[in-house]
């Protein structure tokens, strides 16, 4: 397939990319090959392509996830084992070919330029096919099937909205000699290019033109880094070369930092309860892990040791450190934890979790033999201290970045760690966080709260609570109202916990804890229920690294089962500033806002609480309750077209047809659970001194639909905009009309202005409705009126303009007058056709076959 791409590629982009070398990751337990070498940074959390069993079985469509914005990098490429054998040549064309318009979504976030949901749009009152290049030749026509025999026929178009039939499909002709363009249909034979601004179809409503502003996808690929680095080549490029890479054993070192500054705010003890986590709990069976501490100089803790039971994780807890004293040498400690790996085992692919709240000005003195090492490295910055540095460790290697804050009750030092488990570690086997929580009490207070243990996850269940002064009375009760008693209590690391034998009970399960002026907090983690069932799992990551005010930040959680999106959750983001301030985000699938495609599982919202420059910590909550459930049709934003069928030398041949899969298993309508995960940690700089100025416009509307109803009105339907982004309410709307879809986009301002004196915004991400006349424009039949909108704030900052949204008035003929038969006495009914709803009254259009007496009545809706 990627032998098959790369010159596919490099025609495509002028000469200039192709494919230079693959890795493939082989499952650890397939039978080794003496060519199969272990993986240095290569995981299957980090891999571009994705191989996986369809789910549910008979969806083979590739695709792309994207969640980020036009031109923003996509997530992954998933394919299936029937797509990569070549069984799904007649749908999807040859494999290359597909992995080139998938690689298009994934590198340069451009998109499908076909609509799966809309075929067919009216364009000066006639039916066009959604594609690009218009120039794709074809037929309009369906097939009709009864009782196992088939007949295609022309499309008829609807009497009343003049679209086609919604079975109406257009097939290309096989032979064609229009070169454009790859993410409409890249299967067909004579495409080869990507549309241009020349041949673009701006009109078609598909995702590329409404998420890029009309651009064709070659404009959006000249803009990104990778071509602004490049130039044409001369020559043909190399074959790509390949290198099978087979996981092994996960092999971790602990370098943790024991210097002075840890015995401050019971720091190295906060070290000695999530490190105790790591190794009880989050480590997986069949690890190995050592361990070293470091402060001015290096200290090993303890070799390599394999997890293979209770009494090897309680040796590694006996040598977490006890004492804080000395500096800070953060190469010492790298380079002894290099010194221990490679004492039994390369330092490739292998794993250093490193933890310091100190400032190195050295740390850069080892950044090159951490290059060479290929040992993935995670940093935990404790503290508003620790090396500024540090987070460049984990950017060279693709490892994990976190920080947590000295705000002990936001239990940020156990998240990071519980975020440690494998990037290559079969799903069964990673430790899932179910809950993590903390509260400062006073005056025998309580906390409550209760953890849902869904029947993906059990196995291996944990329950800890940690506190800073004095073992509290703690009360646990499972789903059956039973008491659940053994805790075992560490009164010398300050915590308690509990394993819970077996498969834990499926339900809600109940804890109240109860202490004096202290500060508790409480961590649940499990593992799968099942070896074949996929546990539900929740990731999480922001938009960037790092943040520049006044440029917002955008927060993702992506909640899963398998391949399946879990939707309808209730997803709470919590961001915690170097200050130990805390700002709760509620994260939406809605499709507006930061969020790129309703209901596809990811939630997502603009973070804009800057307070000041810094690390700022993320953690997730995500709740499953009455209103979640599981979607088996994945809503495909970013895939290759599923051609129905070709016209070669003037007949029509049918492709099976697309696997229709629907939701009936009823298990699958409803899904309760509860998580929690750490989204890492991202730095933040050119916040000004409070007052921090308003420098934040209404994010850009990118769903706004139009319909017309009756003969002349406009119906508008969006999702409202902030005042800052999409948080707050805008102050006004500006909705601004043309007959010419580039007018609109390039002299908005110019462009007829709507009367909006009575269109009061809502809050964000509320629905807007706006019913409009148009006026001083020529509106008549077969006329393309294009709509947009821009929000304004109150400091009148503005949003960007909306997505272009687009009408066509159709008039439907007159209908021939009927001649009444002889024996014919009785009246004709007349057609009634209620085109829409406006909120609260129904429109109703009568057309008369014939002169004829009607009563109508009439209620408000």
């Amino acid at each position: 397939m990627v032998t098959q791409a790369s010159p596919y590629l490099f025609e495509a982009t002028g000469k200039r990319f192709y494919f230079k070398n693959v890795a493939i990751l082989i499952p650890e337990k397939w039978k080794t090959e003496p060519d199969y070498v272990r993986p240095k940074l290569e995981t299957y959390k980090n891999a571009d392509v994705v191989v996986a069993e369809p789910n549910p079985p008979g969806n083979d469509e590739p695709y792309t996830e994207q969640m980020g914005k036009c031109g923003e990098k996509g997530e992954r490429i998933y394919f299936t084992p029937d797509f990569l054998a070549g069984k799904k040549l007649l749908q999807y064309g040859p494999q290359g070919r597909a992995f080139v318009h998938e690689w298009a979504h994934l590198r340069w976030g451009v998109y499908n330029e076909y609509n799966n949901d809309q075929k067919f749009y009216l364009s000066n009152g006639k039916n066009k096919a959604v594609k690009c290049s218009a120039d794709i030749v074809g037929k309009n026509v369906v097939n009709k099937c009864q009782g196992g025999s088939c007949v295609t026929k022309p499309c008829r178009p609807n009497k009343v909205t003049g679209l086609y039939e919604k079975e109406c499909e257009f097939l290309p002709e096989s032979q064609q000699s229009e070169k454009a363009s790859i993410m409409f249909s890249q299967s067909i034979n004579s495409v080869v290019e990507f549309c241009t601004e020349q041949n673009h179809n701006k009109e078609a409503p598909n995702l590329q033109n409404q998420r890029c502003n009309l651009r064709s996808t070659w404009e959006v690929i000249q803009d990104s880094e990778d071509f602004k680095k490049t130039t044409p080549m001369t020559t043909q490029p190399p074959n790509p070369t390949f290198s099978l890479l087979q996981i092994g054993q996960r092999i971790v070192c602990l370098v943790l930092d024991k210097s002075g500054s840890m015995a401050t705010g019971d720091r190295l003890n906060r070290l000695n309860q999530a490190g105790k986590l790591f190794l009880l709990q989050t480590v997986e069976q069949g690890s190995w892990v050592g361990m070293v501490t470091f402060d001015s100089a290096a200290h090993v803790q303890s070799e390599l040791i394999q997890i293979n039971d209770g009494t090897d994780r309680e040796k590694l807890v006996q040598t977490l450190p006890t004492v804080a004293a000395g500096g800070t040498s953060i190469c010492s400690g790298l380079r002894s934890a290099f010194t221990v790996i490679r004492k039994k085992y390369s330092t490739d692919g292998s794993e250093i979790v490193l933890l310091t709240d100190g400032e190195d000005n050295t740390i850069s003195g080892c950044f090159n033999e951490v290059k060479q090492s290929g040992a993935i490295i995670h940093t935990v910055a404790l503290g508003p201290s620790a090396a500024k540095e540090l987070e460049e460790l984990s950017k060279m290697t693709g490892g994990l970045q976190t920080y947590a804050s000295d705000q002990v009750q936001n239990n940020g030092l156990i998240d990071a760690f519980g975020a440690l488990a494998s990037g290559n570690g079969a799903p069964s086997q990673r430790s899932i966080q179910l809950e993590s929580k903390g509260s400062t009490l006073k005056n025998s207070q309580w906390m409550n709260g209760t953890v849902i243990v869904d029947s993906t996850v059990g196995n291996d269940t944990l329950f800890l609570v940690t506190w800073t002064t004095q073992s509290p009375q703690i009360l646990l009760l499972d789903p059956s109202g039973k008491k659940q008693d053994g805790f075992l209590v560490d009164t010398k690391t300050k915590m308690s916990y509990l394993q819970i034998p077996g498969t834990a009970k499926v339900g809600t399960w109940k804890y109240s804890l109860q202490a004096s002026s202290q500060t508790l907090t409480l961590t649940v983690t499990s593992r799968a229920s099942s070896a074949t069932l996929p546990p539900i799992t929740v990731t999480s990551k922001m938009n960037k690294d790092t943040g520049k005010f006044p440029s917002p930040m955008i927060v993702y959680a992506n909640i899963r089962q398998g391949t399946s999106p879990i939707l309808r959750a209730s997803v709470t983001a919590l961001i915690e500033s170097a200050d130990g301030n805390t700002v709760t985000l509620e994260l939406l699938d809605n499709g507006a806002g930061a969020d790129a495609t309703k209901h596809d599982g990811i939630y997502s919202r603009y973070f804009t609480a800057y307070d000041t420059n810094g690390r700022y910590s993320v953690k997730v909550w995500a709740l499953g309750g009455i209103g979640a459930t599981r979607q088996t049709v994945i809503p495909q934003q970013s895939g290759a077209l599923y051609i129905p069928g070709w016209i070669e030398n003037g007949e029509i041949k049918w492709n099976p047809p697309r696997p229709e899969i629907t939701n009936n298993n009823p298990k699958d309508k409803q899904v309760c659970f509860s998580r929690t995960t750490s989204g890492g940690s991202f730095v933040a700089s050119d916040i000004p001194k409070a007052p921090i100025p308003d420098l934040f416009p209404p994010c850009q509307i990118t769903d706004l639909k139009a319909k017309i109803l009756g003969s002349n009105l406009i119906n508008l339907a969006w999702t409202a905009p902030g005042d800052d982004y999409d948080h707050g309410t805008a102050q006004k709307y500006i909705i601004r009309i043309s007959t010419s879809i580039l007018d609109l986009r390039d002299n908005f301002n110019d462009s007829l202005q709507v009367n909006t004196d009575d269109l009061i915004p809502k809050e964000a991400n509320s629905e807007e409705v706006f019913v409009f006349e148009p006026e001083n424009i020529t509106f008549e039949n077969g006329t393309d009126l294009f709509i947009a909108i821009q929000a304004v704030d109150k400091v009148d900052l503005k949003s960007e303009i909306s997505n272009i949204a687009q009408v066509s008035l159709f008039i439907p003929p007159e209908p021939s007058p009927e001649t009444p038969r002889p024996d014919d006495t009785s009246v004709p009914c007349p057609n009634i056709n209620i085109n829409s709803t406006i909120p609260g009254i129904h429109i109703l259009k009568v057309m008369w076959k014939w002169l004829g007496e009607l009563q109508v009545s009439v209620g408000l809706g």
